[in-house]
This record gives C-alpha cells, sequence and structure tokens, in this order.
C-alpha cells in the first residue's frame, strides 16, 4: 500500500470537504476492522483493532489486542467490498455532519450561490459545496431564475433529513431585508440604527421601522441615503419592491400616523382593550390609507400590533353620535360615563358589545346589572346598524353596476357620456370600470 499516496488523498478530501483529517482516519480505521471482521466471518465487533499512523500513514491491525500480520490485500474481494462500502458511508457521515455544523451557524445570515435548476416548485442553489433549495413559499412572487444565474438569499433553516442535509433558503421572510439593510447600510450593521419592526408581503410592499440610538444620526435619512442611493441597491435586489421607511416612536398614536403615510392623518383613538385604532382621516386620504387591495393599512396594523381601522370624519362622528343616543337612554349611564367610553377609544356600538360587561363595571365604576344592560343595549343596536350598513353597501353596489352598465352601452352606441363630446374622446378601459364597481383604487 502506498501510505504517502492515501494520506495526501486524506489532505485533499479533508481540504475540499471541510472534514477533519483525524475523522477521515477514524474512518479509515473503523472500515479496516469491518473488513477483517468480514474475512474471518466473525460477529465480535471488539475482536479486531486498527491503528493509521496520522504522519506516516502505516497501518497495524490487532486480534484479541495481539498484532495480526495481514495486509489489504490479503483480505480478498468480499472483504474489500466491504472496506470500501463502510469507508464512503463513514465519509458521507463525516461530510454531513461537517455541512450541519457549519450553516447552522450561519442560519440568518445572507448567502450568494448558483441557481441549478427548479425541482417541483422548489429552486435549487448550489452555496459553495453544498446543495440548497428554496421552497415555493419562500420565494418572491413573479421572480424566474435561469441555471448558472447568481442569487443572493437568506439561510432560513438546516435540518438533518437521514442521509442528507437540507439547507433551506429564503427570498420572501422579513429578516432577508433586514440583513440587506446591514449589508448596505454601515449604521443598521453597527447597531446605530435599530430596526424595531417590519412588515413585508414579499414581492409588492415592505414597511419598517427604524429609531437611532444616536440623536446626531437621522435613521429614515440614513437608510434612505444621499439621493435615494443606499434604498435603491435594496429596492433593485428586490426587482422593484416598494419599502416604506417608517420612523418609530414609542406613542402607539406617533407610530400608528407614521405606518399609513404617506396617508395624512387627522385624529387616532386608541382601545387598548381591544387593541385597535380609529384612525380618522379626510375623505380624499382614505383611498391613500387602506391602499390599493388594503395593503397600506394591513401592513400598517402588522407593524404596529394594532387593528387599525379607518374612518372617515362623517362615518367616526355617525358611530359615536349612534352610541351616545343609545347608551344614554340606559338608566345609569351618565354623560360622564359616555365621555370615559369615548376616552377608552370605544367609538361604537359595536365596541361595547365586543368589550363586554367586566369591563364597564372595572373602567366606568357602574354595577353589574347596569353594565350588562349596557352591552345588551349595544347588542340589539349593532344588530340594527349591521342591517342598515349592508343594505347601503347593495345599494351603492347596484347603483355603481348600473352607471357602468350604462356607460357601456353608451359607448357601445356610439354614444358619449360626456353629451357633446365625440365618442372617440372618451376612454374607459376595463381596469377603470372594475376600480368604479369595487369604489377605489
Amino acid at each position: 500500500m502506498n501510505t504517502t499516496e492515501m494520506m495526501r488523498l486524506l489532505d485533499t478530501i479533508a481540504r475540499e470537504r471541510k472534514v477533519e483529517k483525524a475523522q477521515l482516519i477514524r474512518v479509515l480505521e473503523r472500515a479496516m476492522v469491518s473488513a477483517c471482521r468480514k474475512h474471518y466471518g466473525t460477529l465480535d465487533s471488539e475482536e479486531f483493532r486498527c491503528e493509521l499512523d496520522p504522519m506516516s500513514g502505516a497501518m497495524k491491525l490487532y486480534r484479541h489486542n495481539e498484532p495480526l500480520e495481514l495486509s489489504p490485500q490479503e483480505l480478498g474481494r468480499i472483504a474489500g467490498q466491504t472496506f470500501k462500502q463502510v469507508m464512503i458511508q463513514g465519509f458521507r457521515d463525516d461530510e454531513r455532519t461537517s455541512l450541519i455544523q457549519e450553516f447552522s451557524k450561519r442560519v440568518g445570515d445572507i448567502v450568494t450561490g448558483a441557481v441549478q435548476r427548479y425541482d417541483g416548485g422548489a429552486l435549487v442553489v448550489t452555496i459553495d459545496r453544498a446543495e440548497a433549495f428554496m421552497p415555493r413559499s419562500e420565494q418572491i412572487p413573479g421572480e424566474m431564475f435561469q441555471p448558472g444565474d447568481r442569487i443572493r438569499c437568506l439561510v432560513l433553516d438546516v435540518r438533518d433529513a437521514g442521509n442528507a442535509v437540507k439547507i433551506v433558503l429564503s427570498r420572501g421572510h422579513p429578516d432577508f431585508i433586514k440583513r440587506l439593510f446591514e449589508v448596505e447600510v454601515p449604521e443598521v450593521a453597527e447597531k446605530i440604527i435599530e430596526v424595531k419592526a417590519m412588515a413585508r408581503e414579499a414581492g409588492y410592499r415592505t414597511k419598517i421601522a427604524v429609531a437611532s440610538v444616536d440623536s446626531k444620526v437621522d435613521p429614515v435619512g440614513a437608510c434612505v441615503g444621499v439621493r435615494g442611493s443606499r434604498i435603491k441597491n435594496i429596492v433593485d435586489e428586490l426587482n422593484g419592491e416598494k419599502i416604506d421607511i417608517v420612523r418609530w416612536n414609542d406613542s402607539s398614536a406617533i407610530l400608528i400616523g407614521n405606518a399609513l403615510k404617506p396617508a395624512e392623518v387627522n385624529e387616532i383613538s386608541l382601545c387598548f382593550e381591544l387593541g385597535r385604532a380609529t384612525v380618522v382621516v379626510r375623505d380624499d386620504q382614505l383611498s391613500l390609507a387602506i391602499g390599493k387591495r388594503g395593503q397600506n393599512v394591513r401592513l400598517a396594523a402588522r407593524l404596529t400590533g394594532w387593528d387599525v381601522d379607518i374612518l372617515t370624519p362623517e362615518e367616526f362622528n355617525k358611530g359615536l353620535e349612534i352610541m351616545t343616543s343609545t347608551l344614554s337612554a340606559v338608566e345609569g349611564m351618565s354623560e360622564q360615563s359616555l365621555d370615559k367610553l369615548a376616552a377608552l377609544g370605544v367609538v361604537s356600538v359595536f365596541d361595547v358589545e365586543e368589550i363586554g360587561a367586566e369591563v364597564l363595571m372595572t373602567e366606568l365604576g357602574i354595577d353589574e346589572a347596569t353594565a350588562k344592560l349596557v352591552v345588551e343595549t349595544a347588542s340589539v343596536k349593532s344588530k340594527e346598524v349591521a342591517e342598515i350598513q349592508a343594505r347601503e353597501k347593495e345599494e351603492q353596489a347596484r347603483k355603481r353596476a348600473e352607471d357602468v352598465a350604462a356607460t357601456d352601452k353608451m359607448l357601445g352606441s356610439g354614444a358619449s357620456p360626456l353629451g357633446d363630446a365625440p365618442a372617440e374622446a372618451v376612454s374607459i378601459t376595463d381596469d377603470a370600470r372594475a376600480a368604479d364597481i369595487l369604489g377605489g383604487p
């Protein structure tokens, strides 16, 4: 046996596979013991022992602790096959252990790999010497890659799956954006700027709340960069995903107002018992506050941890008036008690029904019978209000549908909905008609 060549091969394997050489030597020793047992047909695992010199590669065999003069060539073909199988399996086990140890330390870090292929919707990526995969649920909707493309992603999880190591990657996880900010904004990496909260709908929009531990550093300005250079790099990496950078504030009301930007907020009423924030905005700010398909208010709610309701001043005042007129008829409910309810963020009969009698007793100092009567009265009124609102919505939807149908009929006949203007001057797309039916952008 050429021991020098064998040791050189072990050095190469250890370096390329990032496995300790001592582990490979132990695998060789176990493989040699298995081959000897196969050659002599014994089941006793303690009968043979093998020692391999890590420097010279000289191998010594022992049987019942007595030196055994037996060369590997004398073991025969079957014992040789056993040696090979045990050695290969041992090398694979050591490599798997090495991969688990290496990538477990990199969970939560950004890595760069090369795209290999799509396998059942999952994206297979080669990272260093390992093959990782990105499930469809962790991909950014609409993104497609070709074999050989370079890709940056987050190491989300590392799993030991028996004979293999499963390395799970992600580009859709919120932490991926957080790590991108650490790469592009030195102040974030240095902990001068802290990412307080995040809310993301991958591929569409992200809201991130930041604060600075240094009063001289503007957290929003630092994240945006000169002429938007820093945020542009992150947006480009995400293929155009919108990112709203929000200034963090310990006051929930101020934070909610910041989170709903670019919409302008008139008033915010917080109900801590329900974890609900009622936000009042002008009519012209309503669509902006809600966002396309409700995205702006949905992300703001997730960012702040509050259930956010958006109302116009008319809707807010109407709900407050209905609650006041309904509860003022209950004996034991004074004007002062109604003012306390409003101060608690309870601004409608629906809220009164939801908080329950126990909270009313504690906060308003009323007896149990009165509290239960208040809740029952509010419950009856809330059903009436819900029915009225449902009828109003149906009527609005019907009118809009009729308007759209009339417009389509006029366009089909060549008549202009603008009177004297020619029909050619009017252009109403399917998207515009759909937006009209849905009541907003």
